[in-house]
C-alpha cells in the first residue's frame, strides 16, 4: 500500500510531518504525559478561551496482515493535514504515544499500544495529561476536540471522561470498536475501551461525525452504530459524505466542512 523507504524509515516519516508543519508556520515540541513523550506540533502559542485539538489516527499500526510495524508514526498523518488547515482559533495537533519520537522508541512503547490496547486506560490517561497541559499552555477554558480515524475513538473516549469538551468532531472514526473490529473480521481489541460503550456520559457533549461512503476501513455503518447506542432523541449526527474514502479527500474541503460547527470569535 505505501512504498518502501518512506513506509519502513520512521526518521523519514518524521522529517517530512516536520517538513509540513513548517510551511505553515508550525513546529514540533513534546509533551511528557504519563509514561510517554507526546509529539504536539501548533502555530505560535494563542491564548484563547476555546483550544481546538486534532487527534492522529492509528498510524502505521501493522506492516502487513500478520506482521506488527516497530514504530507506529503515521505515513500519511491525515490529522496533521487538517490541523492545517484550521480556519480560525487557537489550535494544536497531538499525536498519539509513540509516534513521532525523534530518538529511539522508548522501553515504555510496547507494540499493544498500537494495537491491542491502542484505545486502553493508559494511551487515554497519557492523552488526558496533554490536553490538561494544552490548555494551560493557552489559558483555555473550554475544548474542541477533532479525532481522525482511531485517533476519532481516542477522542470520544477523552470527551466521555472531560467535563471541558464544548464539541467532539470526528473523521473516518470507528467509534464503536466492537462493530468496526466485527465488520472488518478483525480479532476484538480486549485490551481497548469502546467509546460507544461511554454513550451516557458522551450524550451530553455536542458531536458531529463524518465519514466517507466510499470508506472500507471505516465503513458508514460504524460510526451510525455508535450513533444508535444513543438516547433517540439526542442521537449525533453522522453525515455520510459520497465520493469519500478513508484518507481522501477531506483535505481539500476541511476549512469549509469544520468552520460552521467552531466557537467564533474566540
Amino acid at each position: 500500500m505505501h512504498s518502501g523507504c518512506a513506509t519502513l524509515d520512521p526518521t523519514l516519516r518524521l522529517q517530512q510531518a516536520d517538513a509540513m508543519a513548517a510551511e505553515a508556520g508550525w513546529q514540533r515540541h513534546t509533551l511528557e504525559a504519563g509514561e510517554f513523550s507526546l509529539a504536539v506540533y501548533s502555530p505560535a502559542s494563542q491564548p484563547a478561551a476555546t483550544l481546538t485539538v486534532y487527534l492522529e489516527g492509528d498510524g502505521l499500526a501493522w506492516l502487513n496482515a500478520n506482521t506488527i510495524s516497530p514504530d507506529p508514526t503515521p505515513v500519511h498523518p491525515v490529522a496533521l493535514q487538517l490541523a492545517l488547515r484550521h480556519p480560525h482559533g487557537a489550535v494544536a495537533y497531538l499525536a498519539r504515544p509513540c509516534q513521532f519520537q525523534a530518538r529511539a522508541l522508548p522501553a515504555a512503547c510496547r507494540s499493544a499500544l498500537w494495537t491491542d490496547a491502542r484505545y486502553g486506560p493508559e494511551v487515554i490517561d497519557s492523552m488526558d495529561t496533554a490536553l490538561d497541559r494544552l490548555m494551560q499552555r493557552a489559558g483555555a477554558r473550554r475544548l474542541v476536540l477533532v479525532g481522525y480515524s482511531g485517533g476519532g475513538a481516542v477522542a470520544a473516549l477523552l470527551a466521555a471522561r472531560r467535563a471541558d469538551v464544548a464539541l467532539l468532531l470526528t473523521v473516518a472514526a470507528n467509534l464503536d470498536t466492537v462493530e468496526w473490529a466485527r465488520r472488518q473480521r478483525l480479532s476484538p481489541l480486549a485490551a481497548s475501551l469502546n467509546p460507544a460503550d461511554y454513550a451516557a456520559q458522551l450524550a451530553r457533549v455536542p458531536q458531529q461525525h463524518w465519514v466517507g461512503a466510499d470508506d472500507t476501513v471505516v465503513p458508514p455503518a460504524v460510526p451510525v452504530a455508535y450513533a444508535a447506542r444513543f438516547p433517540a432523541g439526542a442521537r449525533p449526527p453522522v453525515t455520510v459524505v459520497p465520493g469519500f474514502g478513508h484518507a481522501c479527500c477531506w483535505q481539500a474541503r476541511w476549512a469549509g466542512m469544520v468552520a460552521p460547527f467552531l466557537p467564533s470569535g474566540e
